[in-house]
Parts: C-alpha cells; sequence; structure tokens
C-alpha cells in the first residue's frame, strides 16, 4: 500500500531492495557458510605451510669480525638489538572458486549480506560511463586543500601490510577494497561509519600485490596474488579463478574497455596475455618481453593495444599486437634510471606522460622504504592529466602530489590521525577522495 505516491525512481529502488532479496535468500548464505567452514576446518589441520629455508648442516661457517657481531674488545658483549618478527605461516588457500565469505563470520551470514547488497546496490546504478573532467589547476589545488581527515576515516581493515588498493567508482558511497601480503582482501564501507563497515575475505595465499574493479562492471573485482588472478563476483557471491600458474604473477591491467582480457606480469620478468571468456585457467601467451624483473604493467588509456613494462632499471613500451614467444622489442625504451624501477603509469586521460618510481629517489623525493614497507607506487589523479600522488618519507607523515613539472602541489598530513607511512595510495575517478594505506593495514581516507 502507499506504492502508488511513491516516484519513478523510489518504486524502482524497492524493486531492486526486494529483488536483491530474494537472490540473498536464494544463496542461501547460512548453508554456504556451515559449509565452508568444514571444509576450512578440516583443511587447517593438513594445512600446507610455506616452507621455510632449510639450514645448510654442512656449510662452512664464516668468520665475522668482532664489530659485526656487535662484540667491544673487552669481550663484553653489547645488548643484544631486539629480533625482527618472524615470517608468518599462512594456510593456502585450494585451487578453483571460492564462497565468498568473511573470515572471522562464518557463523553469521547477515553481515555479509549486508556488505554484499550495499556492493551489488552500488554497482547496479552506475550505469553512466565515468569520463574525464580536466580542471583549471588553481580550482584543482582548492580542491585538494578542501580534503581532510579525521578519526572516523580511519580503519584497519586487513590484518597485514597494505599492498594494493582498489576504490569503486560509485558516487554516493565511499567503497574501498585493500589487499595485504597474506592473501587477504578487506572490503570498507567508509560511509557506513561503524564497526561492521570492514569485513576481510581470503581468496589468496600470498601478497594481493594488484587491484582492479572491472571498468564496465564495478560489480566484479579482479585481484592478482603471486598464484592466481580471480575475480570476486558479488551478483553470484564467489571469488572465480581467471588464471593460475606455477611462477610468481606480480601486477595486471586489462587491455580493453569490457574487461575481457588482461596483460599480466612475472615476477621473472615475462608478461601474459589471459582472457577471461576462454575455459579454463591457462594463459593465452606467454612472452619474454627480456626483462629480469616486471613490477608493474600498464595499458595505454587510448590506443590500448600499447602497455607500458617497469621492471629492475627497465622501462619499456610494448604492442600487444605483435608479441611473440621469445624475441620482442620494445616501441619505446624510456632511459635514465639507474636503480630498480617500482612502478611506471600512464596518464589517465591522454597517456602522453609517463610517471615512475625509481629507488635511484629523483624529484628530489626519499623513496628509500626499506623492507619492512611495501614500495612506493606514484599514481596520477584520474581527474586530472598532469598530477600525480605518491607516499613520502618525510615527516610528519604525508601524502604529496605532485605536477608533472616536478612541483610540490599539496601535502596531505594530519598530525593527530596520520602518524605512519602510506606506501600504497588510490584516488577516487570522479569525487575529491584519497586513500592512503600503511604497513599494518590501515587505511586513511581524506
Amino acid at each position: 500500500g502507499g506504492c502508488s505516491q511513491l516516484s519513478a525512481y523510489e518504486r524502482k529502488r524497492l524493486k531492486n531492495i526486494t529483488e536483491n532479496a530474494k537472490f540473498f535468500a536464494a544463496l542461501k548464505l547460512h548453508e554456504s557458510a556451515a559449509r565452508f567452514h568444514e571444509i576450512a576446518t578440516k583443511r587447517q589441520s593438513h594445512a600446507t605451510k610455506r616452507a621455510k629455508p632449510k639450514k645448510a648442516e654442512d656449510e662452512t661457517v664464516r668468520r665475522r669480525s668482532m664489530r659485526l657481531q656487535r662484540v667491544e674488545p673487552s669481550a663484553v658483549p653489547v645488548p643484544e638489538m631486539p629480533a625482527q618478527p618472524e615470517a608468518e605461516e599462512y594456510p593456502q588457500v585450494p585451487a578453483g572458486p571460492l564462497p565468498m565469505i568473511p573470515e572471522d563470520q562464518m557463523e553469521n551470514s547477515k553481515l555479509t549480506e549486508e556488505l554484499l547488497t550495499t556492493w551489488m546496490r552500488i554497482s547496479e546504478v552506475l550505469l553512466v560511463t565515468i569520463t574525464n573532467v580536466l580542471t583549471m589547476l588553481s580550482r584543482y589545488q582548492s580542491s585538494l586543500n578542501s580534503m581532510g581527515l579525521s578519526e572516523d576515516n580511519i580503519k584497519k581493515v586487513v590484518k597485514y601490510r597494505v599492498c594494493s588498493m582498489a576504490i569503486h567508482p560509485s558516487e554516493s558511497i565511499i567503497f574501498v577494497a585493500a589487499g595485504d601480503k597474506s592473501g587477504q582482501i578487506g572490503l570498507w564501507n567508509v560511509t557506513c561509519k561503524s564497526e561492521e563497515g570492514a569485513h576481510v575475505f581470503i581468496p589468496h595465499s600470498y601478497s594481493v600485490t594488484c587491484m582492479h574493479f572491472s571498468p564496465c562492471n564495478p560489480a566484479h573485482l579482479l585481484s592478482l596474488s603471486t598464484e592466481s588472478l580471480r575475480c570476486g563476483d558479488v551478483t553470484r557471491a564467489v571469488f572465480d579463478e581467471i588464471c593460475r600458474s606455477e611462477e610468481d604473477f606480480s601486477s595486471f591491467d586489462f587491455l580493453e574497455d569490457n574487461g575481457s582480457t588482461a596483460v599480466v606480469g612475472y615476477w621473472d620478468g615475462r608478461i601474459a596475455v589471459v582472457d577471461r571468456r576462454t575455459p579454463g585457467t591457462s594463459s593465452e601467451l606467454s612472452a619474454d618481453i627480456g626483462f629480469k624483473r616486471t613490477r608493474t604493467v600498464h595499458v595505454h588509456p587510448v590506443n590500448k593495444q600499447y602497455f607500458i613494462a617497469a621492471g629492475s632499471a627497465d622501462v619499456c613500451i610494448y604492442d600487444v599486437r605483435y608479441l611473440k614467444s621469445n624475441g620482442n622489442k620494445p616501441v619505446s625504451s624510456l632511459k635514465g634510471h639507474t636503480r630498480s624501477v617500482a612502478s611506471a603509469y600512464f596518464s589517465p586521460v591522454t597517456g602522453n606522460r609517463v610517471v615512475t618510481v625509481c629507488a635511484d629517489d629523483k624529484l628530489r623525493h626519499n623513496c628509500n622504504t626499506g623492507r619492512w614497507l611495501t614500495r612506493f607506487r606514484a599514481i596520477w589523479d584520474p581527474k586530472q592529466e598532469d598530477c600525480f600522488v605518491v607516499g613520502s618519507m618525510a615527516r610528519p607523515r604525508q601524502i604529496q602530489v605532485f605536477q608533472d613539472t616536478g612541483k610540490l602541489l599539496h601535502s596531505f598530513y594530519n598530525i593527530d590521525c596520520l602518524s605512519s607511512v602510506c606506501s600504497i595510495n588510490v584516488v577516487h575517478p570522479t569525487k575529491n577522495i584519497l586513500v592512503g594505506g600503511n604497513s599494518s593495514g590501515r587505511l586513511h581516507v581524506f
């Protein structure tokens, strides 16, 4: 009763809510959670652990000076330095599809349903294609100055160090995904403003190094770990497995706007082309591009046959149409890097610029994060063709925005709320929203 007085939008929204409720009732997440809990319990007893390196029993003992041993000449030992924590061991995730059930709520599917319903709802209403709108630099700087950080917008979303992030393009709700070094993916509805706003899933066994919401269907979240490329499909509440390899993956990007094909980088330097429409979990093509290591790959925003790869000290552009197993030559090589390159990305609108992060500390920018922090990646602001965002080692802790000339435009900081280095950052495609992730799994939303 009373529906006749509702507007067309309200009637459609009510219909969507009703259909979503029927959908989740059909999923029977309570039963799925119980089954998954039973499987996980059985697997935990004989879970494959990461092998620790064996000590070489017959290895020749190397002489070490008293200085290296931190021993004074008088044979009085210096107080021991605190030992670094041992590497964590994580249970291995099985191959194949996995139910989309939070790790910490096996027995309670109500909160799961609310999170998944929100994700699906904001994906359904995103019907218009997002277009890049460039603004004057002065207006852009004003928008940066208007952004701030509060305690409400800080949350520990994953257990370990943040290695990748993605932000949903919704303009009504801030919805962020974060991947950590153990294979966890945390989904946080920032707008929810409650303790139940974030949930953790475990679709991978190792570091989640790259994530993107599908460009044509943000109900799909694609995530890459060293062992597999998966698609979290909220419409079916499952993490599908797209590609699996015995060799370690490092990064990926979509080759088409429909998100059906992708270029994937390997840590050993090779790249592969993957087609989601092909049955099985093998790649379509594996190509040696002459790199010792490939850390990031990124597809040109306009001419999508081109992609840029960054590795040891190499930054090269290739044409995917001419890739073959061996003997591939780059279309262009960007010279000048003298040390390890962490990332390289085309500018978001024309692709006429490339921003790289290298351990040679160019731009007078300290990029040496050390082994306990994720390496910095400079990312372009999708709303501004010539401005990029990057973490910083400076104090007070901050996230910096530079123009392509090297001019520092703005520093995001809050002495009371931000006291850690945000190595990984992501910017909303249309709204003034920046999210920074640190080494303890905490996200900060400006």
